[in-house]
């Protein structure tokens, strides 16, 4: 064709002009015959060349290996939540019973739906928005209330990084600061600070310290510095390692996806040759099998499976995007749903391996307190020596010996034996005590690493870890969020990347005021959960029942070389939406229970005191959910009424890069239909659905005539049969 041709400049324009076929052919120039079966000059056509520069013109970003790829996908699905939440709700419900819940849920609905984003981002090879706008642009919705949602996630997930950043930093210096109160100057005496001797020394240095955080939400109190600073380095390390690309945030994951199992089986050898490490892995695995009935650890189980893969968010798509259509993703979804479960039971048996260390240490502190109480009351005649068994050494008093002491007490002063004041100590009780998220990871954690040697070292490694898994995390989230952004509009990487950390890092300041850990407590609560259930539901329904399961297993049968287990036909269509719509009704009711509230840190009382959310704070939470979900009826509702083109009942092409594309759904017209491809009936093309639908290896589109000669029709006009070119 003429390099003045209309179509020419078009093609090698990087702007999106759609038209009628018919009007633009109707303008054009003659055709260039060199491609063409008139060519009778003789005059060659370098037809490999040609070639060439269409696949240049639709190269897309590759992982440099398979090992690459897997391990950025379990960087972004093993993240802050396997050791911090897993070992929480393995020991709240049931301990070693809570896994078979886990596990039937995992293969029944983890499983399956991780392998479905993970088809649909190879097949279409397309961020969210476009995945879900090919396979049902009425549903289009979804991609952009990912994108909502990851943005939310990526808002406070990356102050929490920027708390490891902190206490990370701090932990080079010996004692650790948090080792001990803090001595303060009371005119000529120097006493222990009162709030951290009603406390913990670790509890203080989080609260005081580390958030200097106020009594409640309401109250602001200002920016901490300390973590503006370190929520600004979490977004400098994060927009740098997305800004390179999948090349380079690929390579960043073979130290951010190892580093944390390595420094989890040095925790794991550690923690077992402590004294009581055992105590607490036998209290973690000592399953209480009655809490198998109940629906809450089903409920639970399930939303912990939901989360630790990461569905619904975009980032699975988009990481599978970039892989080659003929991968084995069914390979990928399990190895990586597996190395999920299996690191959650790995950080379960570090934690608990550390917090059996701690819970003995803080019983023999129990003992000596109380031991120190019963020596007072003998001194002062308010016991009678008799009541202390012969046996009894106070000099070298054990746990078993006081609770001797304490049961023979209990029984002769049972009247008044309140009024003494004198603790249990029990072990199991210390064992009970459940601890998650940052109390897990920034209170009881720290304050045992304080009790090992070359305490520094150990405060090092676990921080530099929780940064690594936190930055995984990250990435995934951050590609969740620029991939399908810029396979839509594209838009260029390196801007929308910066600007899209600058503006999240500016309105993550919310959460580096004194009461920002109450803000990250709200978002973490109430801006993801009911949306992306919300979400993986509707990409479910949008896969099995409007595209068809029948015909996604083909294109899957196609793609992948071999055809899927009828397991997934089955869950896919019936079991999976059954199980999310119980899930997401059965969490309902769970927030319509229980009033929206938080834990406030009184800094009077030194100790945590659970507050309702004011009615401001509650209109955050509602509008969190509301504006993560709106992009669903608006899409919808637009697409159906035809406020705007989808493209579905129109013929048209869109010309970039050197390549004409196709977007054809409905062709109504059959003059039209005759002009433009063929004057012979038999060529003319069959309408097709009115929605866009996958186009498999072996179904060719009815556009796509491979008998025409020099390329389709003889003109060099090359239209797209990949699903891809389609978007």
């Amino acid at each position: 064709m003429p390099k003045n041709s209309k179509v020419t400049q078009r093609e090698h324009s990087s702007e999106h002009v759609t038209e009628s076929v018919a009007d633009l052919l109707a303008h054009e120039e003659p055709v260039d015959y060199k491609r063409s079966v008139l060519n009778m000059t003789g005059e060659a056509w370098d037809k490999q060349k040609d070639v060439e520069e269409d696949l240049d013109s639709e190269k897309r970003p590759a992982w440099n290996s398979k090992l690459q790829y897997i391990l950025a996908q379990i960087g972004y699905s093993v993240g802050l939540g396997n050791v911090w939440r897993f070992p929480y709700l393995c020991q709240k419900n049931g301990g070693g019973a809570y896994l078979v819940p886990y596990l039937v849920l995992l293969i029944i609905i983890g499983l399956p739906l991780f392998f479905l984003e993970l088809a649909v981002g190879q097949r279409i090879r397309r961020g969210s928005i476009g995945v879900w706008n090919y396979i049902s642009p009425r549903l289009g919705g979804i991609g952009y209330a990912s994108c909502l949602v990851c943005f939310f996630v990526g808002l406070y997930y990356n102050v929490i990084i920027g708390w490891s950043i902190f206490y990370f930093f701090k932990s080079f210096q010996y004692p650790l600061p948090w080792s001990e109160c803090p001595i303060v100057k009371n005119g000529t005496m120097a006493v222990v600070e009162a709030e951290c001797e009603k406390s913990s020394a670790t509890t203080y240095f989080w609260y005081c310290e580390a958030l200097e955080i106020s009594s409640s939400i309401s109250e602001s109190g200002g920016l901490n510095w300390k973590m503006t600073l370190c929520l600004l380095t979490a977004w400098s390390i994060v927009g740098l390692a997305v800004i390179k690309g999948i090349q380079s945030s690929g390579k960043v994951m073979y130290f951010s996806s190892l580093f944390p199992y390595v420094v989890l089986l040095c925790f794991l050898v550690r923690g077992l040759l402590l004294r009581g490490a055992i105590d607490g892995i036998l209290h973690m695995f000592t399953p209480k099998l009655d809490k198998m009935l109940d629906p809450q650890v089903w409920r639970e189980a399930a939303t912990q499976v939901f989360f630790a893969l990461g569905l619904g968010f975009g980032g699975v798509i988009a990481f599978s995007s970039y892989n080659k259509q003929d991968n084995n993703c069914h390979f990928d979804a399990t190895l990586v749903s597996f190395i999920n479960f299996f690191t959650s039971v790995l950080a379960t048996l570090v934690v608990f391996a550390v917090l059996g260390f701690k819970a003995n240490i803080m019983n023999e502190k129990c003992v000596v307190e109380n031991t120190e109480k019963i020596l007072g009351y003998l001194n002062s005649h308010v016991l009678s020596h008799d009541l202390i068994p012969p046996h009894v050494n106070f000099s070298h008093l054990t746990a078993k010996d006081y609770s001797e002491m304490y049961q023979v007490i209990t029984t002769v002063k049972e009247n008044h034996f309140k009024e003494l004041g004198l603790d249990a100590c029990l072990l199991e009780d210390e064992l009970n005590k459940s601890v998650q998220g940052t109390g897990l990871a920034f209170i009881a954690f720290t304050e045992a690493m304080t009790h090992f040697p070359a305490s520094p070292f150990w405060s090092v490694m676990f921080f530099l870890m929780l940064i690594n898994l936190g930055l995984g995390s990250m990435i995934g989230t951050m590609a969740g969020i620029t991939t399908p952004i810029i396979d839509t509009f594209k838009v260029r990487k390196e801007v929308f990347t910066v600007g899209c950390c600058i503006f999240a890092f500016l309105i993550g300041l919310i959460f580096v005021q004194h009461s920002g850990n109450y803000f990250v407590t709200m978002f973490d609560d109430y801006s993801a959960t009911l949306p992306l259930m919300v979400v993986v539901i509707l990409e479910n329904i949008a896969v099995a029942w409007i595209y068809g399961t029948k015909k996604f297993m083909q294109e899957l049968t196609e793609m992948l070389g071999f055809r899927p287990y009828i397991f997934y036909f089955y869950t896919w269509k019936y079991i999976s939406p059954l199980c999310m719509a119980v899930l997401m009704t059965a969490s309902i009711i769970q927030l319509g229970v229980n009033p929206p509230g938080y834990s406030a840190w009184i800094r009077e009382e030194a100790a945590e005191k659970f507050l309702y959310y004011p009615v401001w704070a509650v209109a955050i939470l509602i509008s969190l959910i509301i504006l993560a979900t709106l992009p669903l009826p608006v899409v919808f509702i637009l697409r159906q009424f035809h406020l705007v083109s989808d493209g579905s009942n129109a013929l048209s092409v869109t010309y970039k890069k050197g390549r004409m594309m196709k977007d054809i759904s409905n062709l109504e017209d059959n003059d039209e239909t005759r002009f433009i491809l063929s004057k012979v009936p038999s060529e003319t093309p069959s309408p097709m659905p009115t929605h866009r639908s996958y186009l498999g290896p072996g179904n060719a589109s009815p556009m796509e005539m491979s008998s025409a000669p020099n390329g389709r029709y003889g003109s060099g006009y090359h239209l797209a049969s990949t699903p891809e070119s389609e978007l």
